[in-house]
């Protein structure tokens, strides 16, 4: 069987992550993420992993090494995986996408949120230090990080569309008939 990559496009807070996770225990999907590249340098130089310090990093390394460095690291992953279910979760800009585009049986997937709903998810999930502490001007102000003015670029190239404004359970049902409609069933 072929490989299927499934790339995850959309704000912060869409529910890019709970999909990925739902893919992965239901269909036995592998996860990468741009931000685990990130995460790793920060904790190996005992950096803070705040947003501003993944969004800095990811600014240093595309200027020095191209735009696209961080989605060749992903592609890389993707040969030397033994998965044939992928997930990659954070795809924002364009470079990034023109490198994965190409690859085998590559569908981009957007997720949409409602603003608020985004910024009180991440506000009680608090991934990132200083989120559980993040007023609504900040998270508005994030919204304009070169990591995020991008994401709707990109999104217009999105495969399909799912609209996470419902329960988790109605979420992960969307998820479930994409799947079916790529010909995948549930590994477990």
């Amino acid at each position: 069987m072929s490989k299927i990559i499934i790339g995850l496009v959309g704000r912060q807070g869409a529910g890019k992550g709970t999909v990925a996770e739902y893919l992965h225990s239901r269909y036995s999907a592998e996860i990468f993420r741009f931000s685990t590249v990130l995460t790793d340098i920060l904790n190996r130089l005992a950096i803070e992993k705040t947003r501003e310090n993944l969004i800095m990093l990811s600014e240093t390394l595309r200027k020095k090494f191209g735009e696209d460095v961080l989605a060749y690291a992903i592609e890389k992953d993707t040969h030397t995986t033994t998965a044939d279910r992928i997930v990659i979760d954070g795809i924002r800009r364009i470079e990034d996408l023109t490198v994965l585009e190409p690859l085998p049986q590559f569908k981009l997937v957007e997720i949409v949120t409602p603003e608020k709903t985004r910024f009180e998810r991440i506000t009680h999930r608090g991934e990132k230090s200083g989120e559980r502490e993040m007023t609504y001007e900040k998270f508005s102000k994030q919204e304009q990080a070169s990591t995020e003015i991008m994401i709707p670029s990109v999104a217009a190239r999105a495969w399909k569309t799912i609209h996470n404004n419902g329960t988790q359970s109605e979420l992960m049902s969307k998820i479930d008939d994409l799947m079916d409609e790529l010909g995948m069933h549930p590994k477990i």
